[in-house]
């Protein structure tokens, strides 16, 4: 099935589309994600969905397939494709995310796949921003999560955290989805720097904050996981 998709805005954007694959009742099978990347202002262009062998006969016309999200962020600000290394040698992205009795968390990843050695110490510097990348107002960024109910303290001070080529540091972010009283507010964008100067990423974690006004950000901290091990040929 071809798709097309348009920027109507004045600079190039990066487009990634979730799409529900349904079989012949309208039951939701599977899930796909697609980026199309630095669509040029004013221009459309046309994609294939890949669909991954479902349905099995491989007959997907527009009738089975649904939009679930749309989510669009500046190309000079999108986070760079796997494989790929931005020209300052930082990788920056945001994993899918994780929920549970209404605490939210989202991981904030930092990966050295430049040729040389990086040095960082305490948070990632964050802008909230609405549907239209405008900053969000009335948001309280904390320093660390111990503000978050259920979230677990940092336990410990911001460190210095040093990323030899192929290491990587993580962050994450923290908050309660509970509406009391108010208007809920939910961030579907989050510029990212990781630390004062650095360039932006803009990713697209659609936080929502309900009405707690908060949002709990970690310091960074070397990754043990070995996640970050390796990074793409020069």
């Amino acid at each position: 099935m071809q798709y097309d998709v348009t920027n109507p805005e004045s600079e190039p954007f990066t487009y990634t589309i979730t799409f529900s694959l349904m079989d012949e009742q309208g039951r939701a099978m599977s899930t796909v994600e697609e980026t199309v990347a630095s669509v040029g202002a004013g221009k459309t262009v046309r994609r294939t969905l890949d669909h991954g062998g479902y349905p099995a006969d491989g007959a997907l016309d527009a009738g089975r397939v649904r939009i679930l999200d749309v989510a669009r962020v500046p190309s000079d600000e999108a986070p760079a494709p796997a494989g790929t290394c931005p020209a300052s040698g930082l990788r920056l992205t945001a994993d899918q995310g994780d929920a549970a009795m209404g605490l939210r968390v989202v991981g904030l990843h930092l990966e050295n796949c430049g040729d040389r050695t990086y040095s960082l110490e305490g948070y990632p510097v964050l802008q909230l921003l609405d549907a239209e990348h405008q900053p969000v107002d009335g948001i309280e960024i904390l320093r660390g999560t111990e503000g978050i109910p259920m979230a677990g303290g940092d336990g410990e001070a911001p460190r210095p955290v040093t990323l030899r080529p192929g290491e990587a540091a993580v962050s994450g972010l923290a908050w309660r989805n509970t509406t009391e009283f108010g208007e809920a507010v939910t961030v579907p964008y989050v510029r990212v720097r990781a630390e004062a100067g650095s360039d932006p990423v803009t990713v697209a974690p659609h936080l929502d904050l309900g009405t707690t006004g908060e949002l709990g950000v970690r310091a960074w901290r070397k990754d043990e996981s070995g996640a970050g091990a390796g990074r793409p040929d020069a």
